[in-house]
């Protein structure tokens, strides 16, 4: 799925189950920096469009780098360095890597039916153990589309309960108005309800 879609599932399980900010704020980065192994994909561009000899870093790594076992465990351990409750954002950030994982064995097809993208467990040290779905829908599909939709408008409508939203991970002033504004967005659309 979607770096977006992570953000969001991830945001909205971190806002659930911790008590602060920062504690939320990692545990959602857990969820999304399993994808920094795709950042290959840049060079891929710049030395296409340079003309440059090729280069397949995207394809190589992504899905293998950070994507396995050892991955979870340095993302998790990583994030509860920096937390305020260690042992529950080092859970939490193993679950929700682990959700990452689970999204992209579903969702992430490319464009050809047969464009699957596995999960290389035990990477990346070795290709062995692989995880494969030939059920996998394509990451552009309507499906993922709506689901990005819908964990949006939950994370919006948990952000107005609580007070603070998943800005609060770049700026807390921005955070502040952004709620102020949903919180007013969400007064005037129960006005006219009532």
């Amino acid at each position: 799925m979607s770096p977006g879609t992570h953000f969001f599932m991830s945001w909205i399980i971190a806002a659930k189950t911790t008590d602060n900010s920062r504690d939320c704020g990692l545990v959602t980065l857990a969820g999304v920096l399993p994808d920094l192994d795709g950042l290959g994909i840049i060079p891929d561009a710049i030395n296409r469009a340079l003309g440059h000899r090729e280069t397949v870093y995207y394809e190589h790594y992504h899905h293998f780098l950070l994507h396995g076992l050892f991955g979870g465990v340095l993302i998790a351990v990583l994030m509860a360095c920096f937390s305020q409750h260690r042992w529950r954002v080092l859970l939490l950030a193993f679950l929700v890597f682990h959700l990452h994982l689970l999204c992209d064995i579903v969702g992430s097809r490319g464009p050809d039916p047969d464009d699957l993208w596995p999960i290389f467990y035990d990477g990346p040290f070795n290709k062995n153990w692989m995880w494969l779905w030939k059920g996998q829908w394509r990451l552009d599909s309507w499906f993922n589309e709506i689901l990005s939709v819908v964990l949006l408008v939950w994370a919006l409508r948990i952000s107005v309960r609580q007070g603070w939203s998943f800005i609060t991970m770049l700026n807390r002033r921005w955070d502040e108005k952004f709620v102020a504004v949903l919180r007013q967005w969400s007064a005037a659309w129960k006005a006219r309800r009532a």
